[in-house]
């Protein structure tokens, strides 16, 4: 099976999910999912990094560990819901517990089919396509857009910033880097439609002059969750000879030790999305977005 495909499915599953249970609202919250399916949930001790999360099977019993290390309600509850995606994605129960014990690192960073499934469905069960549509209708584009979602599905600024990349009709990119190096990067659909431009990936360096260039050369800001606007040329970013005016903003990731870039093209002309009333099925023509741009 096709990559976009599984993709889609993952992302299906989680939002079938949300109306299978009636949920109607926002924040969807992981961890009631999870005791309606006697499933036990507890955090793993402060001490312990390295993973997200844990799926555990004793018998018939299954239960999950988040991590804590991370001191991120959003983070801790993306983990939560990857586990989930685990639990409920065919296929997964059979692979990834052999042992009895399975180990995560949510959050778009492994390259791992069943890990970038499990991702997808956790962001399609806390931020239904529905429900976050009708939510970002109410918002300006950007980053304040980004942190007022984010405070509504009580999720972390990058699974959010993502999210609204992805279902966003304006021009979004979305630039998460570790110091001066790329970690990964996702396009609304808008903003992808610029195939002149070479976006970056991972691994990549963040283009010199950038603000964002600047933001990482002290540390002390990313600790501090610092932020930074600048109006910005496309070019500055991407090259190419198209003059495109843009808004950078950035942000520290504090404990994360990342650092989030929001770029925005306002004036760049919509025509991908068409149809206001788009839902979650509507989605297929966009999922592969949803996997990193890694490098082979």
């Amino acid at each position: 099976m096709a990559a976009p495909l599984r993709s889609k499915l993952a992302m299906d599953r989680a939002q079938a999910l949300v109306r299978e249970l009636g949920i109607s609202s926002l924040p969807v919250d992981p961890f009631a999912i999870a005791l309606k399916k006697d499933i036990v949930v507890q955090a793993k001790p402060d001490s312990d990094e390295g993973v997200s999360g844990m799926l555990l099977r004793h018998g018939n019993n299954f239960g999950i560990l988040y991590a804590t290390h991370i001191p991120s309600e959003g983070f801790q509850r993306f983990s939560v819901a990857h586990e989930l995606g685990h639990y409920c994605l065919p296929g997964h129960i059979d692979h990834v517990l052999r042992d009895g014990v399975h180990s995560s690192r949510a959050g778009f960073v492994s390259g791992d089919r069943y890990e970038l499934e499990a991702d997808q469905f956790a962001a399609g069960l806390l931020m239904p396509a529905t429900l976050f549509r009708r939510a970002m209708e109410e918002e300006d584009p950007g980053l304040s857009a980004i942190e007022a979602l984010a405070g509504l599905c009580r999720t972390s600024l990058t699974a959010t910033a993502i999210r609204y990349a992805e279902l966003s009709r304006d021009a979004i990119g979305v630039i998460v880097s570790t110091g001066s190096r790329v970690d990964y990067c996702w396009l609304s659909a808008t903003m992808s439609s610029l195939q002149e431009f070479s976006w970056p990936t991972k691994g990549s360096a963040v283009p010199r002059g950038t603000a964002t260039s600047e933001f990482t050369s002290r540390a002390e800001r990313i600790s501090r969750a610092e932020r930074e606007e600048e109006e910005v040329d496309i070019q500055d970013w991407l090259g190419g000879e198209r003059s495109i005016s843009a808004t950078e903003e950035v942000v520290g990731l504090g404990a994360y030790g990342k650092t989030l870039t929001i770029l925005t093209c306002s004036k760049l002309v919509e025509d991908t999305y068409k149809d206001t009333d788009q839902d979650e099925e509507d989605e297929s023509e966009l999922i592969e977005r949803w996997t990193p741009r890694f490098r082979r």
